[in-house]
């Protein structure tokens, strides 16, 4: 499979640092401080695959000690000249090793593994899982499977019917309208219940799955998200 991340060069990360809480991105993070309340003991977090930082930041802001990594040179630049104070590190091939084993109450994903080539996700959820606190809870937030297929607030698909015949594992293409780079993004595809199995087979149990609807009285000007959810979260905890 020939795939390439597109948010590993330095245009697209000066862009993706642009993105703020609104629109689609308003939805993807609206509900997660409900979730924190609800789900998550402890505040010591970790946002994986931090990017510019946007979600490292939102969890400090809703107090937790947190810590972003990821696997881009760029994305790490960004985020520690936007949070000068702030802990981001880069991290290569899954190596999480200057983490202690159970360091964390929480650890965050957003975006992350619509990224993610599909037969490196459950390697790296395993080894992820390894960081979590016997009583935490792992957050993923990916693109709902109907999210390649239809037009939103914030994304274009229209130009790639070929989304429409994708199987897990497939390459599937989306632009963000959010900001003046229009490249499309190379995400792999994952539906629903090929997550659950990767989940069960890294050793996380589903806890609970949320996909946040818009009311139509937001700010926004919604095309299809009061009907159709464009995210899917999971909150996940270890099964051992």
């Amino acid at each position: 499979m020939n795939f390439l991340n597109s948010y590993e060069n330095e245009t697209r990360a000066k862009a993706y640092a642009t993105l703020e809480f609104h629109n689609d991105y308003y939805l993807a993070f609206r509900d997660l401080p409900d979730i924190f309340r609800k789900y998550v003991k402890g505040k010591k977090a970790l946002d994986f695959g931090c990017g510019t930082g946007r979600s490292t930041r939102f969890l400090k802001k809703h107090d937790f000690s947190s810590i972003g990594i990821d696997i881009s040179t760029e994305m790490i630049r960004i985020a520690k000249t936007l949070d000068p104070i702030g802990e981001y590190y880069l991290v290569k091939n899954g190596d999480y090793s200057q983490f202690p084993p159970g360091s964390f109450n929480l650890i965050l994903s957003t975006f992350t593994f619509d990224n993610i080539p599909q037969e490196k996700k459950e390697a790296l959820l395993s080894n992820l899982i390894n960081l979590l606190h016997k009583d935490g809870t792992l957050i993923n937030l990916v693109s709902s499977p109907e999210m390649y297929t239809n037009e939103w607030a914030s994304f274009t698909t229209k130009g790639f019917p070929e989304n429409k015949h994708a199987k897990t594992g497939d390459i599937v293409k989306i632009i963000t309208t959010e900001f003046a780079d229009k490249q499309p993004c190379n995400d792999i595809f994952c539906s629903e219940v090929d997550y659950k199995k990767i989940y069960l087979k890294a050793g996380l149990q589903i806890i609970f799955t949320a996909k946040p609807l818009a009311t139509g009285e937001e700010p926004y000007s919604w095309v299809n998200e009061t009907t159709i959810a464009p995210w899917t979260i999971y909150i996940l905890r270890k099964t051992y």
